[in-house]
């Protein structure tokens, strides 16, 4: 097996896990801690929240625009994924996929999306889907802003 095919399956199975670890996490704190919340640490709690927004709860109430706008990005990255010919950014890329595809499937499925880490010190509530996004946006520009000229 080529190199290249390793890698699209690394990636893809990086997405997938992603989506699944989304959906897990989430389907515990729905049937754990269903409106409620636990402290873990001092600083960090679970916390069952609704988003109807984006981050920090802004544009509440807007569903339905987030499903189909998320969507549609989604689907330009995926046409687009072999422009990210880097590892760095395409697992990035791939962190983005996963993340994604796991709050669409809340705003479809719930209508809003499911958070529920809440750091006292971080301004919102987010979730593993959340965090990958975050993670993969930085390692993509990690490689756009840091990585050697001819790997651009």
């Amino acid at each position: 097996m080529n190199r290249e095919i390793k890698t699209g399956i690394l990636n893809s199975g990086l997405a997938l896990a992603v989506f699944a670890a989304d959906r897990l996490s989430k389907a515990l704190i729905i049937e754990h801690l269903y409106f409620s919340s636990r402290r873990v640490l001092p600083f960090f709690s679970l916390n069952y929240v609704e988003n109807t927004g984006i981050a920090f709860g802004m544009l509440r109430d807007k569903n339905l625009f987030f499903v189909f706008s998320n969507t549609f990005f989604l689907i330009l990255l995926l046409l687009f994924r072999r422009k990210f010919s880097q590892p760095l950014e395409s697992a990035g890329l791939h962190l983005v996929i996963g993340g994604a595809l796991g709050n669409i499937y809340d705003r479809l499925a719930y209508g809003f999306v499911v958070d529920f880490f809440d750091f006292s010190f971080f301004p919102a509530v987010f979730n593993v889907a959340d965090a990958a996004i975050t993670a993969g946006a930085c390692l993509i520009g990690w490689q756009i802003f840091f990585g050697k000229k001819g790997d651009k």
